[in-house]
């Protein structure tokens, strides 16, 4: 008689990025433990990455610090003042699905000029320019742009290691990256339940650039959907990011590597969650080519959805996920965009 176990969804895989340093039997382990981490479920929790605790204190201590401030220091910051989408969101402020997100944010990218589109342009560069910093909390400008450059190399190493698993060559996506990438970094607070009982956190979704890694506290409340197409929580590991694929990893793959579903369900009562999600985009004008792969033939292609197309350039994915998410600042800056949508 054959017994059937039935699928244990108490954690996601576990993968140990510093395995690839111990040598070449440690290194292939690794490859096939990330090559089913990503192909099967498209999220995993990130060890051995190297980041330190120290290093995790210091932007910890810095965005709580933020969310600290008074009120008006915080709206000070209003993303609304921003044209590129920059700045603090006041809970329920964001949209996701359609819904209000029951969290408040600040929102951070590369600290670069603003470059406006001149006529003929992609309109995408309205998403370049500068960050909004509280002028009390100094420090909150030198953790936060650390992060995003910390952050970037454990993923651009990951990314590396992820192609070489499935047999692509590592270094295929770089030229999309390097300097003029486009990443993206949230400080996160999930204030707990809405007083109308609301409990989307953050609403189904997927993210739309490579990879994220986020970082979470011990409250818990993230949810992925697997095989099942129920959503399961993700238990938080001290020490570990949660890693998922974005939708140009699914696409450049022609399904081989998922993106999957994921929200947030607000923590009970008056319990606050803390969370750091960081996501490797590449440049805002990269287009990204079918990656070249053995299991490419075997790919089961993409799941499309009429209503969230997916474009060739990045900057318009992007873009056209800001102005659903944050209606309140394409109202006021991008209103032609909205008309024109």
């Amino acid at each position: 008689m054959t017994t059937h176990t039935a699928m244990s969804y108490d954690q996601l895989p576990i993968i140990d990025l510093s395995a690839a340093d111990r040598g070449p039997q440690a290194r292939a382990l690794l490859h096939a433990q990330l090559h089913s981490a990503a192909h099967d479920v498209g999220f995993f929790q990130l060890v051995g990455h190297g980041v330190t605790r120290a290093e995790t204190d210091a932007l910890l201590t810095a965005m709580r610090a933020f969310f600290a401030l008074p009120e008006a220091d915080r709206l000070a910051l209003d993303n609304v003042n921003s044209p590129h989408f920059r700045g603090y969101t006041r809970t329920g402020d964001e949209r996701t699905g359609g819904d209000r997100d029951w969290r408040d944010q600040l929102d951070i990218g590369a600290e670069r000029p603003a470059r406006i589109p001149g006529p003929g342009e992609p309109p995408y560069w309205w998403l370049q320019g500068p960050n909004q910093w509280p002028a009390a909390l100094p420090g909150l400008r030198t953790a936060a742009l650390a992060w995003i450059d910390r952050l970037s190399a454990v993923a651009q190493r990951l990314l590396r290691e992820l192609l070489t698993a499935i047999g692509a060559p590592a270094g295929f996506y770089d030229p999309v990256f390097g300097e003029h990438a486009h990443p993206h970094l949230k400080l996160v607070r999930y204030p707990g339940s809405a007083a109308d009982g609301t409990g989307q956190g953050v609403g189904a979704h997927k993210d739309y650039g490579f990879l994220t890694l986020l970082l979470q506290d011990t409250v818990g409340g993230l949810q992925v959907q697997r095989e099942d197409g129920r959503f399961h929580d993700v238990p938080p590991i001290e020490g570990a990011f949660v890693v998922n694929l974005g939708e140009l990893l699914e696409v450049a793959t022609n399904g081989y590597l998922l993106a999957t579903n994921h929200r947030v369900v607000s923590p009970p009562g008056a319990t606050e969650r803390y969370s750091v999600p960081f996501f490797y985009n590449p440049r805002l004008d990269a287009r990204i080519d079918p990656l070249p792969f053995p299991h490419a033939t075997g790919a089961p292609g993409i799941t499309t959805d009429p209503a969230n197309p997916l474009y060739a350039e990045y900057g318009y994915n992007e873009l056209k996920g800001k102005l659903r998410a944050h209606p309140l600042v394409a109202e006021r800056h991008h209103g032609s965009l909205l008309a024109a949508a």
